[in-house]
């Protein structure tokens, strides 16, 4: 059941994502000049930072070991943070990081390079941040839930990437995973229409090669099934009848 949200709670749930967005601002720099960090260093951050303003990391309701998934290169989504994984020049790290802010979820992920990156690196994370926007603009009230898949799988695809089909977007807000379940293809099934008062995280998940992917045996951590880089951007979204807001927007 779709749970569409009123102002009161749009309200509550956009204060957790403007903190959210805070907590990126600060901890994007330290990942791109990171070098020789943690994983578990990172988590600590985020924990220290969402605990200092009053709130509860989201992933804690799934049973996640961390603020934070931290994913690294071929790891698509879910790494788990470990004083053991260390990152270093030339690594993508993909960030996803949820906050529950007096009972209201933000989720947002981005996707960092560390030091310099590869040609190819570059390329495909300015695609993702363009699969986003896209996926975005295609998220209005009247039009479907398929649209925002249409939109970023017509640029990753015309770029050569592999959409990641095995895992998605979602409604947010009252909880972690809510429905509507939001594909980054146009996949058959539901396909409702957007309404005003949905909650949304649109994630794009882009592979450099092929769109399968396969799970650890931790049970959590996805890797592209070829082994080849990629990335992952989220918002936050809500529709209004007259416009979307990007409610984890970093440049406010």
């Amino acid at each position: 059941m779709i749970r569409l949200k009123n102002e009161k709670q749009i309200a509550g749930i956009r204060e957790s994502c403007h903190l959210l967005a805070r907590l990126y601002n600060e901890l994007i720099p330290i990942v791109k000049n990171g070098a020789g960090m943690s994983t578990r260093d990172i988590d600590d951050f985020c924990v220290e930072f969402i605990k200092k303003h009053g709130g509860v990391p989201a992933w804690y309701a799934e049973d996640f070991d961390g603020a934070a998934c931290i994913s690294i290169n071929d790891e698509v989504i879910h790494g788990i943070p470990s004083k053991k994984r260390k990152i270093h020049n030339g690594d993508l790290v993909s960030l996803d990081i949820g906050i529950d802010l007096n009972g209201y979820i933000s989720d947002s992920a981005t996707t960092v390079p560390v030091g310099k990156v590869s040609d190819e690196a570059e390329k495909l994370m300015k695609v993702t941040r363009e699969c986003l926007a896209a996926g975005i603009a295609a998220c209005k009230a009247g039009n479907r839930i398929r649209d925002i898949g249409i939109a970023v799988s017509n640029i990753a695809e015309a770029n050569g990437y592999g959409v990641v089909y095995d895992f998605c977007g979602h409604g947010v807000g009252l909880a972690v995973h809510e429905d509507p379940s939001v594909p980054n293809l146009p996949m058959s099934g539901a396909n409702p229409r957007i309404q005003p008062g949905m909650v949304l995280a649109i994630e794009p998940m882009i592979n450099l090669g092929v769109p399968e992917v396969e799970e650890l045996e931790d049970g959590w951590t996805i890797v592209t099934a070829d082994g080849k880089i990629s990335c992952h951007e989220e918002h936050t979204v809500a529709v209004f009848a007259d416009h979307t807001e990007v409610l984890t927007d970093r440049n406010l």
